[in-house]
Protein backbone atom coordinates (compact mmCIF):
# COMPACT_ATOMS: atom_id res chain seq x y z
CA UNK A 1 0.00 0.00 0.00
CA UNK A 2 1.42 3.63 -0.50
CA UNK A 3 1.75 6.21 2.13
CA UNK A 4 3.68 5.96 5.14
CA UNK A 5 2.73 3.44 8.42
CA UNK A 6 3.12 3.98 12.59
CA UNK A 7 3.04 0.92 13.79
CA UNK A 8 2.77 0.93 18.19
CA UNK A 9 4.93 -1.85 19.82
CA UNK A 10 5.48 -2.55 23.25
CA UNK A 11 6.63 -5.99 24.78
CA UNK A 12 7.67 -9.43 22.46
CA UNK A 13 4.54 -9.91 20.76
CA UNK A 14 4.67 -6.13 19.36
CA UNK A 15 8.20 -6.90 18.42
CA UNK A 16 7.57 -9.69 16.68
CA UNK A 17 4.74 -8.03 14.46
CA UNK A 18 6.75 -4.82 14.06
CA UNK A 19 9.70 -6.79 12.63
CA UNK A 20 7.33 -8.62 9.78
CA UNK A 21 5.89 -4.95 9.32
CA UNK A 22 9.57 -4.75 8.53
CA UNK A 23 10.31 -7.47 6.76
CA UNK A 24 7.10 -6.87 4.10
CA UNK A 25 7.46 -2.71 3.84
CA UNK A 26 9.72 0.10 2.54
CA UNK A 27 12.18 1.05 5.49
CA UNK A 28 11.20 4.47 4.49
CA UNK A 29 7.68 3.96 4.58
CA UNK A 30 7.84 2.60 8.06
CA UNK A 31 8.19 4.31 12.08
CA UNK A 32 7.85 2.29 15.18
CA UNK A 33 7.48 4.05 18.14
CA UNK A 34 8.15 2.06 21.07
CA UNK A 35 7.03 2.02 25.05
CA UNK A 36 9.63 3.18 27.37
CA UNK A 37 7.28 3.25 30.48
CA UNK A 38 9.44 0.03 31.35
CA UNK A 39 12.64 1.52 31.26
CA UNK A 40 14.38 1.87 34.15
CA UNK A 41 17.95 2.42 35.67
CA UNK A 42 19.42 -0.65 36.73
CA UNK A 43 23.24 -1.32 37.72
CA UNK A 44 23.99 2.11 37.16
CA UNK A 45 22.66 2.00 33.47
CA UNK A 46 19.34 2.83 31.64
CA UNK A 47 17.46 -0.17 30.35
CA UNK A 48 14.51 -0.09 27.83
CA UNK A 49 13.60 -3.61 27.68
CA UNK A 50 10.97 -2.88 24.41
CA UNK A 51 12.89 -0.48 22.40
CA UNK A 52 15.86 -3.39 22.52
CA UNK A 53 12.99 -6.37 22.05
CA UNK A 54 12.41 -4.35 18.79
CA UNK A 55 15.67 -3.38 18.01
CA UNK A 56 16.49 -7.02 18.57
CA UNK A 57 14.23 -8.76 16.21
CA UNK A 58 14.54 -6.53 13.51
CA UNK A 59 18.43 -6.87 13.63
CA UNK A 60 17.97 -10.54 13.73
CA UNK A 61 19.88 -11.22 16.72
CA UNK A 62 16.64 -11.82 19.35
CA UNK A 63 16.61 -15.06 21.21
CA UNK A 64 12.96 -16.51 19.87
CA UNK A 65 13.07 -19.54 22.41
CA UNK A 66 13.64 -17.61 25.34
CA UNK A 67 11.57 -14.57 23.82
CA UNK A 68 13.37 -11.79 24.90
CA UNK A 69 17.09 -10.66 24.80
CA UNK A 70 19.43 -11.95 22.22
CA UNK A 71 20.31 -15.30 20.88
CA UNK A 72 23.72 -17.22 21.97
CA UNK A 73 23.90 -14.90 25.40
CA UNK A 74 25.87 -15.54 28.29
CA UNK A 75 25.57 -14.73 32.31
CA UNK A 76 28.89 -14.36 33.12
CA UNK A 77 28.89 -11.09 34.26
CA UNK A 78 25.64 -11.41 36.29
CA UNK A 79 27.49 -14.30 37.59
CA UNK A 80 30.29 -12.61 38.74
CA UNK A 81 28.00 -9.46 40.00
CA UNK A 82 25.72 -11.79 42.20
CA UNK A 83 29.06 -13.21 43.24
CA UNK A 84 29.76 -9.65 44.20
CA UNK A 85 26.76 -9.57 46.28
CA UNK A 86 25.02 -7.05 43.42
CA UNK A 87 21.52 -7.45 42.97
CA UNK A 88 20.77 -10.01 39.96
CA UNK A 89 16.97 -10.46 39.86
CA UNK A 90 17.05 -8.71 36.83
CA UNK A 91 19.42 -10.77 33.94
CA UNK A 92 21.67 -8.86 31.69
CA UNK A 93 23.51 -11.26 28.84
CA UNK A 94 27.34 -10.25 28.11
CA UNK A 95 26.11 -9.67 24.81
CA UNK A 96 23.12 -7.81 25.30
CA UNK A 97 25.62 -5.23 28.14
CA UNK A 98 26.90 -3.75 25.42
CA UNK A 99 23.28 -2.15 24.19
CA UNK A 100 22.59 -0.84 27.84
CA UNK A 101 26.66 0.53 27.94
CA UNK A 102 26.46 2.14 24.84
CA UNK A 103 23.10 3.61 25.71
CA UNK A 104 23.99 4.84 29.30
CA UNK A 105 26.70 6.39 28.41
CA UNK A 106 25.61 8.47 25.34
CA UNK A 107 22.57 9.27 27.31
CA UNK A 108 25.28 10.52 30.03
CA UNK A 109 27.01 12.88 27.39
CA UNK A 110 23.93 14.89 26.79
CA UNK A 111 21.91 12.82 23.61
CA UNK A 112 18.37 11.92 24.16
CA UNK A 113 17.02 8.72 23.98
CA UNK A 114 15.60 9.38 20.33
CA UNK A 115 19.40 10.37 19.42
CA UNK A 116 20.90 7.06 21.02
CA UNK A 117 17.51 5.06 19.37
CA UNK A 118 18.45 6.12 15.62
CA UNK A 119 22.27 5.87 16.40
CA UNK A 120 22.14 2.38 17.86
CA UNK A 121 19.85 0.90 15.38
CA UNK A 122 21.52 2.37 12.40
CA UNK A 123 24.69 0.62 13.73
CA UNK A 124 22.53 -2.64 13.53
CA UNK A 125 21.53 -1.94 10.00
CA UNK A 126 18.00 -1.13 10.65
CA UNK A 127 16.32 0.61 8.09
CA UNK A 128 13.07 1.65 9.43
CA UNK A 129 12.70 4.24 11.72
CA UNK A 130 12.39 2.69 15.59
CA UNK A 131 11.68 5.77 18.37
CA UNK A 132 10.70 6.05 21.59
CA UNK A 133 7.30 7.16 22.51
CA UNK A 134 8.75 9.94 24.79
CA UNK A 135 12.49 11.45 25.52
CA UNK A 136 11.07 12.00 29.19
CA UNK A 137 11.04 9.45 31.36
CA UNK A 138 7.67 7.69 32.06
CA UNK A 139 7.73 4.61 34.42
CA UNK A 140 4.78 2.15 34.94
CA UNK A 141 3.76 1.45 38.47
CA UNK A 142 1.21 -1.20 39.37
CA UNK A 143 -0.26 -0.40 42.61
CA UNK A 144 -0.81 -3.42 44.84
CA UNK A 145 -1.87 -4.36 48.26
CA UNK A 146 1.60 -3.27 49.64
CA UNK A 147 1.46 -0.24 47.42
CA UNK A 148 2.64 1.05 43.86
CA UNK A 149 5.91 -1.37 42.45
CA UNK A 150 7.87 0.24 39.72
CA UNK A 151 7.27 -2.11 36.63
CA UNK A 152 10.11 -4.63 36.49
CA UNK A 153 10.20 -4.96 40.12
CA UNK A 154 6.22 -6.31 39.70
CA UNK A 155 7.12 -7.56 36.45
CA UNK A 156 10.35 -9.67 36.52
CA UNK A 157 11.27 -9.62 40.21
CA UNK A 158 8.07 -10.65 41.92
CA UNK A 159 6.88 -12.47 39.07
CA UNK A 160 3.61 -10.61 38.22
CA UNK A 161 2.56 -12.54 41.53
CA UNK A 162 0.80 -9.43 43.28
CA UNK A 163 -2.97 -8.52 42.44
CA UNK A 164 -2.93 -5.37 40.92
CA UNK A 165 -5.27 -2.35 42.02
CA UNK A 166 -4.24 0.24 39.59
CA UNK A 167 -1.88 1.29 37.47
CA UNK A 168 -0.22 5.03 37.07
CA UNK A 169 2.68 6.20 34.32
CA UNK A 170 4.64 8.34 36.86
CA UNK A 171 6.02 11.28 34.37
CA UNK A 172 2.45 11.89 32.41
CA UNK A 173 0.68 14.25 31.89
CA UNK A 174 4.05 16.27 31.25
CA UNK A 175 6.04 13.75 29.00
CA UNK A 176 6.37 15.40 25.55
CA UNK A 177 5.91 12.69 22.31
CA UNK A 178 9.22 12.33 20.86
CA UNK A 179 10.25 14.03 17.84
CA UNK A 180 10.19 10.94 15.73
CA UNK A 181 6.38 10.14 17.02
CA UNK A 182 5.14 13.60 16.40
CA UNK A 183 6.36 13.50 13.44
CA UNK A 184 5.05 10.28 12.02
CA UNK A 185 1.40 11.59 13.38
CA UNK A 186 1.73 14.74 11.30
CA UNK A 187 2.86 13.01 8.13
CA UNK A 188 0.96 14.29 4.95
CA UNK A 189 0.94 10.55 3.45
CA UNK A 190 0.45 8.82 7.16
CA UNK A 191 -1.87 6.09 5.67
CA UNK A 192 -3.01 3.99 8.70
CA UNK A 193 -2.03 3.52 12.50
CA UNK A 194 -1.43 -0.13 13.50
CA UNK A 195 -1.12 -1.40 16.57
CA UNK A 196 0.85 -4.56 17.76
CA UNK A 197 -0.39 -7.05 19.57
CA UNK A 198 0.63 -5.61 22.92
CA UNK A 199 -0.65 -5.37 26.06
CA UNK A 200 -3.32 -2.92 26.63
CA UNK A 201 -2.50 -1.86 30.14
CA UNK A 202 1.51 -2.44 30.36
CA UNK A 203 2.36 -1.91 27.00
CA UNK A 204 -0.44 0.87 24.98
CA UNK A 205 -1.72 2.80 27.85
CA UNK A 206 1.65 4.32 28.53
CA UNK A 207 1.68 5.33 24.90
CA UNK A 208 -1.90 6.70 24.80
CA UNK A 209 -0.70 8.81 28.33
CA UNK A 210 2.26 10.76 26.50
CA UNK A 211 1.12 14.15 25.98
CA UNK A 212 -0.93 14.76 22.93
CA UNK A 213 -0.88 10.79 21.40
CA UNK A 214 -4.47 9.95 22.46
CA UNK A 215 -5.88 13.15 20.99
CA UNK A 216 -3.63 12.91 18.04
CA UNK A 217 -4.72 9.28 17.14
CA UNK A 218 -8.99 10.56 18.20
CA UNK A 219 -8.41 13.44 15.09
CA UNK A 220 -6.47 11.36 12.55
CA UNK A 221 -8.20 10.78 9.53
CA UNK A 222 -6.70 7.08 8.50
CA UNK A 223 -7.76 3.77 9.71
CA UNK A 224 -6.47 2.77 12.93
CA UNK A 225 -5.64 -1.26 12.87
CA UNK A 226 -5.13 -3.18 16.59
CA UNK A 227 -3.96 -6.95 16.42
CA UNK A 228 -5.79 -8.62 19.58
CA UNK A 229 -3.27 -10.19 22.14
CA UNK A 230 -5.44 -12.62 22.86
CA UNK A 231 -5.48 -16.29 22.08
CA UNK A 232 -8.36 -18.70 22.26
CA UNK A 233 -9.00 -15.98 25.04
CA UNK A 234 -5.98 -15.92 26.48
CA UNK A 235 -2.66 -14.16 26.62
CA UNK A 236 -0.11 -16.04 24.94
CA UNK A 237 2.35 -14.81 27.39
CA UNK A 238 2.66 -12.52 30.22
CA UNK A 239 0.07 -11.43 32.64
CA UNK A 240 -2.79 -9.67 30.78
CA UNK A 241 -5.41 -12.53 31.71
CA UNK A 242 -5.07 -11.95 35.05
CA UNK A 243 -4.70 -8.08 34.56
CA UNK A 244 -8.09 -7.99 33.14
CA UNK A 245 -9.66 -9.65 36.37
CA UNK A 246 -8.13 -8.46 38.91
CA UNK A 247 -8.99 -4.55 36.63
CA UNK A 248 -12.65 -5.88 36.68
CA UNK A 249 -12.76 -6.81 33.14
CA UNK A 250 -13.69 -9.64 30.86
CA UNK A 251 -10.84 -11.91 29.57
CA UNK A 252 -12.03 -11.67 25.71
CA UNK A 253 -11.95 -9.54 22.47
CA UNK A 254 -15.14 -7.42 23.45
CA UNK A 255 -12.89 -5.79 26.48
CA UNK A 256 -10.06 -5.43 24.44
CA UNK A 257 -12.17 -3.92 21.98
CA UNK A 258 -13.72 -1.63 24.29
CA UNK A 259 -10.19 -0.68 26.00
CA UNK A 260 -9.59 1.46 22.84
CA UNK A 261 -12.84 3.25 22.35
CA UNK A 262 -13.01 5.89 20.69
CA UNK A 263 -9.45 5.07 19.02
CA UNK A 264 -10.19 1.43 17.39
CA UNK A 265 -11.47 1.19 13.49
CA UNK A 266 -10.66 -2.34 13.12
CA UNK A 267 -10.02 -5.50 14.65
CA UNK A 268 -7.66 -8.44 13.74
CA UNK A 269 -8.83 -11.48 15.50
CA UNK A 270 -7.00 -15.39 16.17
CA UNK A 271 -9.22 -17.79 13.76
CA UNK A 272 -9.60 -19.49 17.47
CA UNK A 273 -11.93 -16.56 18.62
CA UNK A 274 -13.59 -16.28 15.07
CA UNK A 275 -17.42 -16.91 17.08
CA UNK A 276 -16.14 -12.90 18.71
CA UNK A 277 -16.75 -11.57 15.51
CA UNK A 278 -20.23 -10.97 15.33
CA UNK A 279 -20.31 -9.47 19.02
CA UNK A 280 -17.18 -7.64 17.79
CA UNK A 281 -19.21 -6.13 14.74
CA UNK A 282 -22.18 -5.26 16.43
CA UNK A 283 -19.91 -2.85 18.31
CA UNK A 284 -19.18 -0.99 15.31
CA UNK A 285 -15.80 -2.19 14.89
CA UNK A 286 -14.88 -4.20 11.50
CA UNK A 287 -12.90 -7.53 11.79
CA UNK A 288 -10.71 -9.66 10.46
CA UNK A 289 -10.24 -13.91 11.69
CA UNK A 290 -6.61 -14.62 10.99
CA UNK A 291 -4.11 -16.65 11.96
CA UNK A 292 -2.42 -14.34 14.89
CA UNK A 293 0.37 -16.55 16.60
CA UNK A 294 3.55 -15.49 15.38
CA UNK A 295 6.06 -18.88 15.44
CA UNK A 296 9.07 -17.55 12.77
CA UNK A 297 9.46 -15.18 10.22
CA UNK A 298 6.47 -16.18 7.45
CA UNK A 299 4.25 -16.12 10.39
CA UNK A 300 5.36 -12.75 11.08
CA UNK A 301 5.33 -11.42 7.59
CA UNK A 302 1.70 -12.98 6.95
CA UNK A 303 -0.18 -11.42 9.81
CA UNK A 304 2.09 -7.99 8.78
CA UNK A 305 0.50 -7.82 5.28
CA UNK A 306 -2.82 -9.30 7.22
CA UNK A 307 -2.96 -5.92 9.08
CA UNK A 308 -1.48 -3.84 5.99
CA UNK A 309 -4.77 -5.16 4.22
CA UNK A 310 -6.82 -4.15 6.77
CA UNK A 311 -6.03 -0.50 6.60
CA UNK A 312 -6.54 -0.51 2.88
CA UNK A 313 -10.52 -2.06 4.00
CA UNK A 314 -10.77 0.60 7.40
Amino acid sequence: MSGHILALSGGVGGAKLAAGLAAVLPPEDLTIAVNTGDDFEHLGLTICPDIDSVTYALAGLNDTVRGWGVVDESWRTMERLGALGEESWFNLGDRDMAMHLARSWRLRAGESLSEVTARLTQALGIGPRVVPMSDAPVRTQVETEDGWLDFQHYFVREQCRPAARAIRFDGTPGAAMSPGLAEALARPDLAAVILCPSNPFLSVDPILAVDGVRDALAARKVPFIAVSPLVGGQSLKGPLGKLLGELGRENSNAAIAAHYAGLLDHLIIDESDAADAEGLRAMGISVTVAPTVMYGAAEREQLARVALSAARLG
